[in-house]
């Protein structure tokens, strides 16, 4: 007779697992399974950024007659899986090596539904929406900060649709008390009140218009100071290059014009150089809604002013985690505000408003209702055009004595006269 030589067995070790590799062993709290062929597992781990959570994981099984779930994490866990190690070994018959991986035990133990809660879906579970399901997930298997999170935003949701309620009730009886009219007179009229609120101080009692919207409200020394070096090319531009601006529309038609108006006189011809750069500055500052970066406007803004932009004419804002500066529809007002102011000191106290309406992109009636709060005199001026054309425009004029301040009443009473 000769012996069958078995081949010797090898072990191999696979290496360090990751941790949601790991192979599962279970054991059953309440007994052994007749029928482990019938079982339906399911995994499912977490998917958190946090190291002490990220191994988290729950195996949930099904049978005919009972659900089970086990986790690794929290009182139900096993304590043998942080104080030993488990391996489970396949081997391999015909190479007679064995291949040796990490294990990680888990407790099933039975899981029990509520008797109250039917076993069919109800038409409630089945509409749900996403959102819903995922809130139901985040209670059952979701992190504390998740959790703190959800309950805030219910209770957010709730104050929220209280409130609305009571708005909504208040303006109902608001509306029965006062009529539409009166409200839309009253809206108006807030309107007013809201640009004033972003107007630099008036010196109602001026004696030179210069005085009425004083320069040092609108520029500090400093920040004037700061403007002389990036104002050089408006100062030393050429009628050449006032053309290749018009060519490429770099500028607005305002700073155009008053650029081909810059005096001789070196003295004068460098202030005017600074305002109609800081006026272009506000301009294209209009132009954006929410600042991501102070150097969006290009390298060349000396930080002071950079400062200013952001101080003065943004509103802070909250997404994302992040703070962030927003121009909003009030801060667009006052940014127009102090355009305007500073087009009345570069221009001799009176401005063309038609012209000055076209490069913020406001419309006639909000640009003269802006005119009319910061007190100037509006007339109207003739525009030549090409093929001996003219066109009305709106001058606005700032000049001692003041004219009344802007109000619902005095346009009420114009128009019944009119």
């Amino acid at each position: 007779m000769t012996a069958e030589v078995l081949p010797t067995a090898r072990w191999q070790y696979c290496g360090e697992p990751d941790e949601r590799r790991k192979a599962v062993l279970v054991q059953f709290s309440n007994g052994k399974l007749q029928n482990p062929g019938n079982m339906r597992f399911t995994l499912y781990h977490n998917d958190s950024e946090n190291p002490r959570k990220k191994n988290q994981r729950i195996l949930a099984a099904e049978t005919d007659r009972l659900s089970y779930v086990g986790n690794n994490f929290g009182t139900g866990a096993l304590k043998c899986n942080t104080l030993c190690r488990h391996f489970v070994g396949i081997l391999n018959k015909t190479s007679g090596q064995m291949e040796v991986y990490d294990a990680e035990l888990f407790n099933m133990q039975p899981l029990f539904e509520d008797e109250s809660v039917e076993s069919v879906p109800t038409l409630e579970s089945q509409t749900k929406s996403f959102r819903e399901k995922m809130d139901s997930c985040i209670e059952a298997f979701g992190t504390t900060k998740q959790k703190r999170s959800l309950n805030s935003r219910r209770m957010n949701k709730v104050g929220s649709e209280s409130l609305n309620l009571a708005v909504a009730k208040a303006a109902e009886n608001i509306i029965d008390t006062k009529g539409v009219d009166a409200l839309v007179s009253d809206a108006i009229q807030d309107d007013l009140q809201d640009i004033s609120l972003y107007l630099p101080p008036c010196h109602e009692d001026a004696t030179k218009p210069e005085d009425v919207y004083k320069f040092e409200d609108i520029l500090s020394p400093a920040e004037y100071e700061a403007l002389k070096i990036p104002s050089e090319a408006f100062r030393k531009v050429t009628s050449e290059e006032i053309l290749k601006m018009i060519e490429d529309s770099r500028h607005s038609t305002f700073v155009i014009e008053a650029l081909k108006a810059l005096p001789s006189n070196e003295e004068s011809r460098d202030r005017q150089a600074r305002c109609i750069w800081f006026l272009d500055t506000l301009l294209r500052f209009r132009t954006q809604k929410v600042i991501k970066k102070k150097s969006i406007l290009g390298p060349g803004i000396p930080h002071i002013v950079t400062s200013k932009l952001l101080k003065q004419f943004t509103c802070l804002s909250y997404n994302n985690g992040s703070l962030q500066n927003l121009i909003s529809n009030s801060m667009k007002a006052k940014i127009t505000a102090y355009v305007v102011i500073l087009a009345l000191h570069i221009n001799n106290f009176q401005i063309d408003l038609t012209v000055l309406q076209r490069d913020l992109k406001l419309n006639k009636k909000r640009m003269i209702e802006i005119a009319k709060a910061m007190r100037l005199k509006i007339s109207k001026s003739k525009s030549p055009l090409v093929d001996s054309m003219e066109e009305e425009h709106r001058l606005g004029t700032l000049s001692i004595p003041l004219p009344p301040a802007y109000s619902l009443e005095h346009q009420s009473k114009r128009k019944k006269v009119t």
